[in-house]
């Protein structure tokens, strides 16, 4: 941390910028320390606090900008590339239709907070077609809670955050190996779930040519669109004769699926 707080001094508010705007579009440099770091340095009057700010929640907005203008332009294509760089690929998507078809616009005033959400909403913003000016509005709030917040933290921390830059110092490499080993153990628990839930046997499977031979055959098979309605909205393709009930609203409405022959759920 002592060796951020140097580089922080010396290359300035140009610093916060590059790290926040890199976070934000996907690179993995985490800006935590930086914002940490400006905090701090802003408690003992070295840098100011509005100013970090100010440049941090534009970097921040002009990262988010990018994705939402490639939501609006690929749509849901971005998304699904995204999330299969994510833990969680099988469900990041539908989380975020979930959050987003709950709170709406709103949701981009904490997304950042929410390691998965922040990825994927702005982004889903752009698929949906959210009014820019909107989008400007809630997402620029955020982005100001966010570098506030943290840098917040900083500031008012400024002497613990010295002590375990100094603790830090003590411990030297076994801090960090420490912290890589929680990491390493989060990341395989995370892949062995994942790994374990594909290879259930929950349900019996059908591929789309099977499909399209029984439904040519005139055999009959009830089809069950499960998809959020944003994404219906964002894709505009439904099979025909299809019933569209989202996941959360099967126990509610299972009795208008047809029993009288095949029932074929389907999602993407």
């Amino acid at each position: 941390m002592e060796a951020v707080l140097l580089f922080i001094l010396r290359h300035g508010y140009a610093v916060l910028f590059a790290a926040v705007f890199a976070e934000q579009i996907g690179l993995p440099l985490p800006a935590l320390p930086i914002l940490l770091g400006i905090g701090s340095l802003s408690a003992q009057g070295r840098m100011s606090y509005q100013k970090a700010m100010l440049i941090g929640a534009v970097a921040s907005l002009l990262a988010d900008l990018t994705w939402y203008t490639l939501g609006r332009l690929k749509g849901n294509s971005v998304l699904r590339f995204l999330c299969r760089l994510s833990l969680e690929p099988d469900t990041c998507v539908r989380r975020t239709e979930q959050v987003f078809g709950r709170h709406g616009a709103w949701v981009l005033l904490y997304a950042k907070f929410v390691p998965a959400l922040n990825t994927v909403a702005p982004p889903l913003a752009g698929a949906i077609r959210l009014p820019i000016p909107l989008f400007l509005a809630s997402d620029g709030l955020g982005a100001i809670l966010w570098v506030g917040a943290f840098s917040g933290l900083g500031y008012i921390f400024s002497s613990e955050l010295d002590r375990a830059v100094w603790m830090a110092g003590r411990l030297g490499t076994g801090a960090l190996l420490l912290l890589a080993g929680f990491l390493a153990v989060y990341i395989f628990s995370k892949a062995y779930q994942r790994r374990a839930a594909l290879r259930k046997p929950q349900v019996a499977r059908i591929t789309p040519d099977e499909l399209k031979e029984k439904l040519d055959r005139g055999l009959p098979v009830a089809l069950v669109d499960l998809r959020h309605g944003i994404e219906l909205d964002t894709e505009c393709v439904r099979l025909p004769g299809a019933l569209h009930v989202p996941p959360e609203d099967i126990e509610a409405r299972h009795g208008e699926i047809p029993r009288n022959g095949e029932v074929v759920l389907y999602c993407t």
